[in-house]
């Protein structure tokens, strides 16, 4: 079996690649092809990769290539794991929102936009080289903002089986079972426990928790009472929902302290993991290394490799499985548009990735996430048309867009600093 890592060079390949080391019984992997534009990264975190896989007595070959039709011909599985632009583009989408006085994030706000602009006709032609080259394969995007990524793939190529997978409803899970753990009297392995999800990407809602049908979710709740999560929620906001926010809903409900964090800038995020991956390079690049750094948890996205892995593992070996991820509707939730992309739980078996019923959110949940998702079809068709006119009115929608009197300046600046990467807005 071929996988292909379209983003071969990021900082993250090394989790990645101790995910399939861990799995090497259940996924009989023959090649592992890392693709990325960028020789140097190539050299170095393929490089490191190829020694790591070598001291576990080389299961499978680990290739490097620069060029995309080579590392999908013939694949299984291709994940998407790259950033349009660097670091140096995401440093860029954060001042962005700072300078309009606008949340200034990677995957949330006007910054999130900016960057699905640069990522999903790239992500689209990567979809159209599967059609030709790996017509069987099953596209996994990492690639942020991932759902919306989905939802533009889903609407302009619907014929590549793709799904948009996230850490963080996983990373969730952990935290909710620690809790219940360390507040009740159950004692729950993670692994037998299924966190009920639902809603967009990095814009979801945990509603359940459930060991073998049976829902803890009271229990839950009333440990909360006691005994608050250590998380960034108002404890009366979680108890107003009975849900628990993803974190990146901390962007919406609490935008006031988000924007005044802003002020102590620099160092933003993305300066912050600049040093990190400079640091993290420096020790890929040591050629003795032969196991990842422990700064590699600094970089964030805890559990990636776990979640990527599982999944893929459910899908090859017809497990049956239930995981969350980014997909079509398909009548999922009966109220909802069928090609509305969702996060929520799914079914995972050779099948594909099956979407389970679930009931709709609630009103206090559902405004918001039918806001976000007009804004997501808005900017799906800016990004892959350069319809100026579509990216003005998902500004106009996004709740932490601008004001009306301010879009065409914010709109101006976003396609101008990301100009290299956005032709499609200023071909003739």
């Amino acid at each position: 079996m071929k996988i292909a890592v379209i983003g071969g060079g990021s900082s993250y390949t090394p989790e990645l690649i101790n995910g399939f080391l861990d799995r090497v019984e259940a996924l009989p992997i023959s090649e592992l092809c890392l693709m990325d534009i960028s020789p140097e990264r190539l050299e170095v975190v393929g490089g490191f990769a190829q020694r790591m896989v070598q001291a576990k007595g080389g299961p499978f070959a680990v290739r490097l290539t620069t060029h995309q039709p080579e590392a999908i011909e013939g694949a299984s599985y291709v994940l998407t794991q790259f950033r349009v632009g660097g670091m140096a583009a995401r440093r860029e989408d954060e001042y962005l929102g700072r300078r309009h006085g606008l949340i200034g994030q990677e995957t949330t706000g006007i910054g999130g936009m900016a960057k699905a602009l640069r990522t999903i006709p790239v992500v689209l032609n990567i979809a159209r080289d599967l059609k030709k080259l790996a017509s069987d394969a099953l596209l996994i995007n990492f690639s942020n903002p991932a759902g919306l990524v989905v939802q533009a793939v889903s609407l302009y190529e619907p014929d590549v089986p793709i799904v948009g997978v996230c850490n963080e409803p996983y990373w969730s899970k952990m935290q909710i079972v620690d809790h219940l753990n360390a507040h009740t009297h159950h004692h729950i392995d993670p692994n037998e426990a299924q966190l009920a999800t639902l809603g967009l990407n990095h814009l979801c809602w945990y509603r359940d928790l459930s060991v073998n049908g049976e829902s803890l979710w009271d229990d839950f709740m009333a440990a909360l009472r006691q005994h608050p999560l250590e998380w960034h929620w108002d404890p009366a906001t979680i108890q107003a929902l009975q849900m628990v926010p993803n974190n990146y809903l901390t962007y919406f409900y609490y935008a006031a302290s988000r924007l005044a964090r802003q002020a102590n800038w620099p160092p933003s995020r993305a300066e912050i993991v600049m040093e990190i991956e400079a640091d993290l390079l420096a020790q890929y690049a040591e050629p003795d290394r032969t196991e990842a750094p422990e700064g590699l948890l600094k970089r964030g996205g805890a559990y990636y490799s776990t979640v990527a892995t599982q999944l893929i593992s459910a899908h090859y070996n017809n497990l049956d499985e239930v995981h969350v991820g980014n997909v079509p509707n398909r009548g999922a939730v009966a109220d909802y548009p069928d090609d509305w992309v969702l996060e929520l739980n799914c079914r995972v078996n050779r099948e594909g990735i099956q979407p389970l019923p679930a009931d709709p959110l609630p009103p206090a949940a559902y405004g918001l996430m039918a806001a976000v998702k007009a804004y997501e079809m808005l900017s799906a068709k800016a990004a892959t048309t350069g319809d100026r006119t579509a990216a003005y009115q998902a500004l106009l929608v996004h709740p932490l867009g601008p004001s009306a009197d301010r879009i065409q300046a914010v709109l101006d600046d976003m396609l101008e600093t990301s100009r290299p990467y956005l032709p499609q807005f200023f071909e003739e």
